[in-house]
């Protein structure tokens, strides 16, 4: 292998891994817990990470990555096909053509513009789960999920942002 080929194998990798970290937490956050009702008030950590890529690296999460991990949570949690791949695509638009005004704020209001991303995509999820159940959809849990995924987004893009300076600096 020549040198060359091997630092373009080195950044195809860096650039795969937020990707990648999406899929992991796809599948741990489908991984079976043995508490009740779990599955309905799951923090949706993977809209975390597609939030934090889209903000500060939106061409290492493009939209068709994006909606493949939204067809997969899809797949994965039972959710109608499509329903979390709509959303995703639909978050990661919207934040990118926000990027300029979040760029340079204060954690404090990028975790309200997530708080606001989140309850926008929980209501859409929601909705379109009612429409095609043809049934109203309690929904409470979706209130848990939100204080979860909430309350799990400083961790999380903390992580992130460390794994962005420490990995994808030169990708």
């Amino acid at each position: 292998m020549k040198p060359a080929t091997g630092l373009r194998l080195d950044l195809v990798l860096r650039r795969l891994t937020p990707f990648l970290i999406t899929a992991g937490l796809v599948l741990i956050g489908v991984l079976p817990v043995h508490i009740p009702a779990y599955g309905a008030v799951a923090p949706l950590l993977p809209l975390v990470v597609v939030y934090h890529w889209s903000l500060y690296r939106p061409e290492l999460m493009p939209a068709w990555a994006v909606f493949l991990l939204g067809l997969l949570v899809d797949a994965l949690s039972g959710a109608p096909i499509g329903v979390n791949a709509g959303v995703f695509v639909v978050v990661r638009g919207v934040v990118e053509s926000q990027q300029q005004f979040f760029i340079g704020k204060s954690f404090v209001i990028v975790w309200f513009g997530f708080a606001l991303v989140l309850a926008g995509a929980l209501a859409v999820s929601w909705l379109l789960v009612s429409a095609f159940h043809v049934a109203v959809i309690a929904p409470g849990a979706l209130v848990f999920q939100f204080a979860l995924t909430l309350g799990g987004y400083p961790v999380l893009s903390w992580l992130l942002l460390r794994w962005q300076q420490a990995v994808l600096k030169q990708a």
